[in-house]
């Protein structure tokens, strides 16, 4: 009998943490929070915490490629059928974070229905159709999947946004901050399919696609621009550079697992060279997250660095788990934790109960506190649905 190897349960928490201050920023009042803790203005040279969040997840789905791979080839050795699977998970993560986008798009005159109701409409679709179902359900799941097709279905058939002159579809946009996960998983997950454990090789790939970022910015790219609607998020190359940031981490974690005092030497080292790099490339790059400046990403890159590695030593090395167990099931459950929340909030504006009364700019500390609580509270919530059986697998 093979023995099982230890998982490292770092990964986790730190993605169940990420999520945590996801949840927290997403849902703070901006008005009435200091301003070191919400997004910084898009010309403003400098980030406060909501900007370093969204990368630090990034990071994390970089990080776990490595053991998603070898998972599933220890399952089932065809790297064809891991391509199938990278190439599914990118177009469900895609059409989702389109999905999401266009909700604000919405006509609620035009379409027949208010923004809420199509909004939990759309929610209820996307768990009906990727859920991981238990065996127990057997048959009926393909009849569950089937409702949802037909939900989502109707409401595209639904939708119109624009005015009445002229009525417009759902469109890309941006592609939502799903839509930005999938495309520099994807990038990721190609990279590292064709280079495996070389980290060399995989550094160079973060490296190359920083330098691609600082041309689609300095305007070196612009003969691409009429592929950048689709592709433009890999071109602008930020996004990937990321995520190859955080593979270049897995691949450490893979390739030493028995040397945890290496791991985090290197994984220290990373991160101030990431950091250094990140404010030598600002004299050209102002730090700015709406911008997806160069800067900006190789500093958030180091902070998860170095956030990864002293998790590393508490919870791997250390074994002091217990201390951040309140994450860890946000972790494992990273798509519910993520869009569970969003049902209340369209539940609460669809029957106009004002429950949220912290959300007002007199007293910063009521604010903060209560957006705290409540993504503690969305967190427990993520649990207690995937405890029952209603957790989201892409």
């Amino acid at each position: 009998m093979v023995k099982r190897k230890k998982r490292i349960v770092s990964i986790d928490i730190m993605r169940g943490i990420t999520l945590f201050l996801m949840l927290f920023v997403n849902d703070l009042y901006v008005p009435g929070v200091p301003a070191w803790l919400a997004h910084t203005a898009a010309e403003t040279d400098g980030m406060g915490l909501a900007d370093w969040v969204f990368p630090g997840f990034l990071f994390m789905v970089g990080l776990s490629i490595p053991f998603a791979y070898k998972a599933r080839i220890r399952i089932n050795p065809s790297e064809n059928d891991f391509l199938l699977h990278i190439l599914i998970r990118t177009l469900s993560l895609l059409f989702i974070g389109v999905l999401i986008v266009n909700i604000s798009r919405l006509n609620p005159e035009l379409s027949g229905m208010p923004k809420t109701v199509w909004a939990l409409g759309i929610y209820v679709g996307i768990f009906l159709i990727w859920n991981k179902y238990p065996e127990s359900v057997g048959k009926y799941q393909g009849y569950l999947k089937a409702l949802g097709v037909v939900i989502i279905g109707l409401l595209l058939f639904k939708f119109k946004a624009g005015s009445a002159e002229e009525p417009s579809w759902i469109e890309t946009s941006w592609w939502g901050i799903l839509g930005l996960i999938g495309w520099g998983y994807l990038v990721s997950s190609l990279v590292y399919l064709g280079l495996k454990d070389s980290l060399i090789l995989i550094l160079s790939c973060w490296l190359l696609f920083v330098f691609i970022n600082c041309l689609s910015l300095t305007g070196y790219t612009d003969f691409l621009n009429s592929f950048k609607p689709v592709f433009g998020v890999i071109i602008n190359g930020n996004t990937p550079s990321i995520v190859l940031s955080g593979l270049f981490g897995g691949v450490l974690l893979v390739k030493f697992k028995e040397q945890s005092s290496r791991i985090i030497l290197t994984m220290i080292t990373a991160g101030v060279v990431s950091l250094s790099l990140g404010f030598f490339l600002r004299n050209w790059f102002i730090i700015s997250k709406i911008q997806a400046t160069p800067s900006w990403g190789l500093i958030c890159s180091g902070i998860s660095f170095l956030l990864f590695a002293l998790l590393y030593f508490l919870i791997d090395v250390k074994e002091k788990e217990s201390w951040f167990s309140l994450f860890k099931p946000a972790g494992e459950n990273s798509l519910t934790t993520y869009l569970a929340p969003d049902i209340f909030y369209y539940l609460i504006w669809t029957f106009g109960v004002n429950i949220l009364i912290y959300k007002q700019d007199s007293s910063p500390f009521l604010a903060v506190g209560g957006s705290l609580l409540w993504a503690f509270l969305m967190i427990k919530w993520a649990s207690f649905l995937a405890k029952n059986n209603i957790r989201l697998k892409l």
